[in-house]
């Protein structure tokens, strides 16, 4: 698709970059202010999804770029927040990880667009005119089954495979702990999970750190990759 170009003297969009590398951020805004295509004000920067929320309600931006993996707080952690509480936001999910399940938790909890970090200026300001105008979009690369999102964005749900015996018998996971992590695998927020399983949000926070140390990850891509990478989703 050829993108137009416009002159720069349209309204700024009003954007926030999120992502905990530095050097990265620096490229990305580099790109965006040399674009042809819009006017991108860079109004703050994010290193965590707590920051990332302040600035948020600070800044009151018309974009969002967000990477998924973040100390604290990570992107899929904070998405379906944002989401919530900012409805007109545009938000591009720019990001390392190509794992169906991880684009698919994306989407549900509120991404318009999905770019692996791989893919090229080209590619990322195409990808940001799509979700500017209005459209959801996949990039290069990405692993996304066709059942998986319609034409017009609306992600589906599918089956859920059976664990296998063996992950659980090797991270000595209990069955609570499996029902815990199927549903953090649908993108669901510890409220959510609490009223499906009829118990505390503060239980189960205390799961979801317990699974975090026995499978050895600090975020919730981590959990997300590992149990697409083992079957049990």
């Amino acid at each position: 698709m050829q993108m137009p170009t416009q002159p720069k003297d349209m309204e700024q969009i009003r954007t926030i970059i999120a992502d905990d590398h530095h050097l990265f951020i620096t490229g990305l805004s580099s790109i965006l202010r040399d674009s042809d295509l819009y006017e991108f004000d860079i109004v703050s920067l994010a290193h965590d999804g707590d920051e990332l929320m302040d600035k948020l309600k600070l800044y009151n931006p018309d974009f969002l770029v967000l990477d998924l993996n973040m100390p604290g707080r990570d992107g899929l952690d904070v998405l379906k927040d944002i989401r919530k509480n900012n409805r007109d936001l545009k938000i591009l999910t720019l990001t390392m990880y190509d794992e169906p399940k991880i684009v698919k938790a994306a989407f549900k909890s509120g991404s318009d667009g999905y770019i692996l970090k791989n893919e090229g200026k080209e590619g990322l300001l195409k990808g940001i005119h799509e979700v500017m105008s209005g459209r959801t979009h996949l990039g290069v690369g990405v692993k996304l089954n066709e059942e998986l999102i319609t034409t017009s964005g609306q992600v589906l749900a599918r089956s859920v495979s059976p664990y296998e015996d063996r992950f659980i018998q090797k991270y000595n996971l209990t069955k609570r702990e499996i029902e815990i992590l199927r549903l953090i695998t649908q993108a669901l927020s510890n409220k959510e999970i609490a009223k499906e399983l009829y118990i505390s949000d503060q239980t189960v926070s205390v799961h979801r750190k317990n699974i975090m140390r026995k499978l050895g990850v600090s975020n919730t891509a981590g959990l997300i990759k590992l149990a697409y990478d083992n079957s049990l989703v």
